[in-house]
């Protein structure tokens, strides 16, 4: 499937999370993210060299969020971004979720490559 293609569609609620098994299909297409044992969300650990380019990347996914309308938790420390995904109107997950997974490792591939 090809994730980055896709925009995220509002989600309200009215629709079932996916099941673990539906959301291992999604993961093979976001490389290094990786769901809690309930499959309520996924996460990923991101690392910079210095702190100034971790808040130059989450300001990226800030930028991202706000055009997609789905906003991760963000956890900042000196030089690594902790991201989590989840569709919290259905209280698990969406395909909204592994489409800002996918645009976001295509924004830290930007990073990593200048």
């Amino acid at each position: 499937m090809d994730l980055l293609s896709k925009k995220c569609k509002p989600c309200e609620g009215g629709v079932d999370p996916f099941d673990a098994d539906t959301a291992h299909v999604y993961l093979i297409d976001t490389p290094d993210w990786q769901m809690d044992d309930q499959a309520k969300k996924i996460e990923r650990e991101f690392k910079f060299k210095k702190f100034i380019n971790s808040i130059d990347f989450v300001n990226a996914v800030a930028d991202l969020a706000e055009n997609e309308g789905h906003h991760p938790d963000i956890f900042i420390s000196f030089n690594f971004v902790k991201l989590m995904l989840t569709t919290h109107a259905i209280k698990g997950l969406s395909e909204n979720d592994f489409i800002m997974a996918a645009k976001i490792n295509n924004i830290y591939n930007h990073f990593l490559n200048g």
